[in-house]
């Protein structure tokens, strides 16, 4: 038997003070010497993500209170990155990640709670409480709104990014514009596509701190709310078995191991995931103490087949992903090609094989809980409400060639749907989505041409700077230099609508957003505000990538790049820095920069 955290402020004579708060709060006499769960919950208006999630929380409550423990609610921020994106509002989205991940650990240790269960959905909430997840170690679970349904326009699916892209292209009438706009998020949930906020909750079921289904069930069927409700129940029994059993198999860290990361990024390769979950899972990982790095991803990358297409890399969204079968059923493909941990622990089965068995749509075993889940349908009807309605597909997308999930021989690519490349100019590595690259593009060489912000590139893209046969540089927008980070959706959107997307690249130390797509890499590493040689690069100079290879290079010799070194330290205190933007950074953002590292190793904060 395990004591109780939260009994440091419910027993004892001098904690009658702090009980009697307790009772101020609506703890009666018999929650006195049970688990407290904790319910972190990330309601807000401003995300549709997260706009159904008000009544979630108390949902929980009500259910956990039914089984005899006291729980209690509190709310974190979270930022919509489609609504930051294209302004300065960007800049705060990645740091929000490090307050999401303090707010839970300060709110759960402050209070010492016992267990704890995260309601999320969108992009730096996911990551921002597993973070705090593995900080704190106390038995929990995380459960996601669920995406949201794509649009139907003219007849055919569309997402946020097809807005984007429409938006930019002047050769688009503005009343097909409109209809997208009004159209093609139709919705409460996360944005329909294989973007970050999806990937993330997808691979929170591979790492075995979420239920079946999390990543793919949509918001608005009835079975995304009995998912929840299944979690709620999950965490009392998993608390009780921790704290009145002693089983420590219940604890995140001894579910999150280095082989269930293994198995999360082997996953996002094959699904084509967002690049952002590298930096997620890198930063995770820290937060767990676990040795996982850019080799481990490079290595996954090069024998883990590419099995799925899913917006913005081709028309599926996540609703068609849900009927072939969801995470299950990429997880046991890859199993069956030997290319998983199946041992793995879980916070619902005792393994994740068990957690196959009963969810993967082509077992023998498969639960009829499982098979409701995996045919559940959109409704194709707006609504910003959970749960608003029960329609079903009446058989699953199992076709292994042509369907949204394909199997291991019908692969699109044999090796890796994202990729991790070195050279010159990103000697600590960089990141590529291969999974939305054409092929005609794995080596290609071009003329750099220079961008300091995001802005200007966007601004360079559709006045007509930009030509076919340019690398485009977008550097200082890595985790210091920007500060923050700033997604490119809008650069990578651009190019399509400027018709560049095929034949023009686009390399930088900021990062993409899950709808990106193209001859995109990010993530490099040492970034410029750091030192990293991307700020040595001057307007003509020659890039050459090699995907296949794994390479990124600048075709300048040893000594000119360090002519240029010693030119740039001359500057003294500007070195390294903007010469040509013009941004107003607050004083949290100085502070977030001071301390955060570049995104080789997550952008963690870096504290020695």
């Amino acid at each position: 038997m395990t004591k109780l955290r939260s009994k440091e402020s419910t027993e004892g004579r001098k904690m009658a003070g702090a009980r009697a708060l307790w009772r101020a709060n609506g703890m009666s006499e018999s929650h006195f010497g049970k688990p407290i769960i904790a319910i972190a919950n990330s309601f807000t208006q401003f995300v549709p993500g997260h706009v159904h999630l008000h009544q979630t929380g108390q949902q929980i409550k009500a259910i956990i209170e039914s089984e005899g423990c006291f729980a209690a609610e509190f709310n974190t921020i979270a930022i919509d990155d489609g609504i930051a994106m294209g302004h300065s509002g960007m800049l705060y989205s990645l740091p929000s990640r490090d307050l999401i991940a303090d707010s839970v650990e300060y709110m759960c240790n402050a209070h010492k709670a016992d267990a704890l269960i995260c309601i999320t959905n969108c992009d730096k909430i996911t990551p921002g409480m597993l973070m705090a997840i593995m900080r704190l170690n106390i038995p929990a679970i995380i459960v996601s709104g669920g995406p949201m349904e794509a649009g139907i326009v003219n007849g055919k699916n569309r997402d946020l990014v097809d807005i984007m892209v429409a938006a930019g292209d002047k050769t688009i009438a503005k009343e097909h514009v409109e209809a997208l706009e009004k159209g093609a998020c139709p919705t409460c949930g996360s944005c329909s596509g294989m973007f970050t906020a999806n990937s993330m909750n997808c691979l929170s079921e591979a790492l075995g701190l979420a239920l079946p289904g999390n990543g793919t069930i949509l918001a608005t069927h009835k079975r995304r709310k009995d998912l929840i409700e299944s979690a709620a129940k999950l965490i009392i029994k998993r608390a009780g078995d921790y704290y009145y059993k002693g089983d420590k198999s219940a604890l995140p860290r001894s579910i999150a191991t280095r082989e269930a990361f293994l198995n999360a990024m082997s996953l996002d390769i094959a699904m084509g995931g967002s690049t952002n979950t590298i930096l997620h899972l890198l930063a995770i990982a820290s937060e767990a103490e676990i040795n996982f790095n850019l080799n481990d991803i490079d290595n996954l990358s090069r024998r883990v087949p590419v099995l799925c297409r899913v917006a913005p890399n081709g028309h599926f969204h996540m609703q068609d992903v849900n009927r072939a079968g969801g995470v299950m059923r990429i997880l046991a493909e890859l199993a069956n090609g030997g290319l998983i941990d199946t041992n793995v622990a879980r916070i619902d089965y005792s393994t994740l094989k068990e957690a196959l068995t009963e969810n993967d749509i082509t077992s023998y075993a498969l639960s009829q809980k499982a098979r409701l889940n995996y045919l559940s349908a959109p409704g194709n009807v707006k609504s910003s409400q959970m749960a608003s309605q029960e329609r079903y597909h009446h058989t699953f997308d199992s076709d292994p060639e042509d369907g949204c999930i394909r199997d291991i021989q019908n692969s699109y690519l044999k090796d890796g749907g994202l990729a991790v490349l070195y050279g010159n100019i990103a000697q600590n590595g960089a990141i590529v989505k291969t999974a939305g690259v054409n092929e005609n593009l794995f080596h290609f060489r071009g003329k750099a041409i220079i961008f300091e912000s995001q802005e200007a590139a966007a601004e360079g893209i559709l006045s007509g700077v930009v030509k076919p046969g340019n690398v485009v540089v977008i550097r200082y927008e890595g985790p210091k230099g920007g500060p923050g980070m700033q997604e490119m959706l809008y650069p990578t959107s651009y190019l399509k609508s400027a018709g560049l997307a095929e034949c023009c690249a686009l390399i930088t130390d900021g990062r993409f957003s899950g709808g990106s797509s193209g001859l995109s890499i990010g993530h490099i590493s040492p970034e410029a505000a750091s030192g990293g040689n991307l700020a040595l690069l001057e307007n003509g100079d020659i890039i050459e990538i090699n995907i296949p290879e794994r390479e990124l290079y600048a075709l300048i010799d040893h000594t000119e790049m360090q002519h240029r070194r010693e030119a740039m330290e001359s500057k003294g205190a500007e070195a390294f820095k903007p010469q040509t933007r013009e941004r107003a950074v607050s004083k949290s953002l100085k502070a977030y920069a001071l301390l955060v590292s570049s995104a080789d190793r997550g952008a963690i904060r870096v504290i020695e």
